[in-house]
């Protein structure tokens, strides 16, 4: 949401910045829409007034013994007047509420513009990326050699876009995310939540998935809820409607493990064979509410803590600043990592880390108020993946793939959660189908 304030004092700085992302000017009809609000509040609050006024004088009249049919009719004809006036301030602000909702969050300056992410801007990279002569496995199929990844059991049970791992591949996912969790627990200062799976629409509005993506999410027949796209919604919303003081434990950093599901609508085509991109997948979540004034520094620190994922599991990958053609809606800027996968001969986005600004705080009306100060002010939101359990998975799979015998070396930071496992080596006479056979 943005500060309709701001707007009215420099609307050429919003539709500025807004065409860096492509879109038309808006100012323009937002402020009608607000000067058309005005004038019907300005005109309620004289009516209002007046008839307050002429309320008094009836009532003076009437003591004196005075007639005050009149009186009492144009006071009627004002009430019927202030209703339609209210009714129309309700539809004003609706609409004007709907076209501020359904705007994008201003880019930082550093942001560079571009179109799409072949416009990104690379920061950083770790690790020398593994290439060989041989066109290596892609995950999908190290998986299913393995006799742990099974697409059509989950397919037959789902539909497209599910996967169902066994065994060593799922002790894998688990430990993982278990290593993930002790490293931004123990290392990093954030703070665990088991937050809820399913949260109403008021809460994916605070942080910016309604109304605007509404085909993104799936919700549930009782009406307004959702299943959560990411842990990022219910983290976010735990400071929803508060008021704290600027000294009270700022900032609070929060980390969740939970499973997140998505429609992928628009996505049709893309990434259709294996984990890429699904319908469910599991994420360590990073989240983190500060002061204004820290928040950059804030989003620094929280890349550098989802790089180090990457870097304690020794996969290469590069971090890019997003340009402003594939920055997020609610995003001020974004670092995405990627990690390499040699199966694709690329890079892969395996986080995203954004500072959002105030633009989720407003919305969710998140506020504090500094020492000695009566007035508030809203907070500063980040969120990122730190990192997408799946896709870890996966860039272990493909970068510790050991074609001699067809196993998978357990990267040495996981190994003591995976029991002291040094290899996942194929099940015995491994195909899909003799595993689904002694199930």
């Amino acid at each position: 949401m943005h500060d309709l304030r701001a707007i009215r004092e420099n609307p050429e700085r919003f539709d500025q910045n807004w065409a860096r992302r492509g879109l038309e000017a808006q100012t323009s009809s937002i402020l009608k829409l607000d000067e058309e609000r005005r004038a019907v509040q300005t005109e309620l609050q004289e009516i209002q007034q007046e008839r307050n006024s002429l309320s008094k004088e009836i009532g003076l009249m009437k003591r004196d013994g005075k007639d005050t049919s009149d009186i009492e009719a144009k006071v009627g004809k004002m009430k019927d007047r202030m209703a339609e006036l209210e009714e129309r301030d309700r539809t004003l602000g609706d609409s004007l509420n709907q076209h501020l909702s359904s705007i994008p969050n201003l880019l930082d300056e550093e942001v560079p513009n571009g179109a799409d992410e072949n416009d990104n801007k690379e920061v950083r990279k770790f690790g020398e990326p593994k290439r060989s002569n041989d066109k290596p496995l892609e995950h999908y199929e190290i998986g299913e050699n393995l006799g742990m990844m099974d697409f059509e059991t989950a397919a037959k049970l789902s539909g497209s876009r599910f996967v169902m791992m066994h065994s060593g591949l799922a002790r894998m996912e688990r430990a993982l995310a278990q290593f993930m969790l002790d490293l931004h627990t123990g290392e990093h200062g954030y703070t665990e939540v088991s937050p809820p799976l399913l949260v109403r629409d008021h809460v994916l509005y605070g942080t910016g998935q309604l109304p605007k993506f509404a085909e993104d999410q799936f919700s549930t027949k009782e009406t307004g809820h959702f299943l959560i796209p990411t842990a990022e919604v219910p983290l976010t919303n735990i400071m929803a409607d508060m008021i704290i003081e600027e000294d009270d434990a700022l900032p609070r950093r929060y980390t969740a493990f939970t499973p997140c599901f998505r429609s992928e609508a628009g996505s049709a085509g893309k990434d259709t064979r294996g984990m890429l991109r699904q319908h469910q997948f599991y994420k360590v979540e990073l989240v983190s509410i500060t002061l204004p004034e820290d928040s950059a520094a804030e989003h620094d620190r929280m890349t550098d803590c989802a790089e180090t994922v990457l870097k304690k599991l020794d996969i290469p990958f590069r971090t890019v600043m997003l340009c402003s053609g594939d920055t997020g809606f609610g995003a001020q800027k974004t670092y995405d990592i990627e990690a390499w996968l040699p199966g694709q001969d690329t890079y892969r986005e395996i986080s995203s880390c954004s500072n959002c600004g105030d633009f989720q705080a407003r919305r969710m009306k998140a506020r504090f108020k500094r020492k000695g100060e009566k007035k508030t002010e809203f907070l500063h939101t980040l969120n990122g993946s730190g990192v997408a359990v799946g896709r870890a998975l996966i860039a272990v799979l493909e970068n510790y793939y050991a074609p001699a015998d067809g196993g998978v070396v357990v990267p040495d930071v996981l190994q003591p959660y995976m029991g002291g496992l040094k290899k996942i080596m194929p099940l015995q006479g491994a195909t899909t189908e003799q595993l689904k056979a002694s199930a």
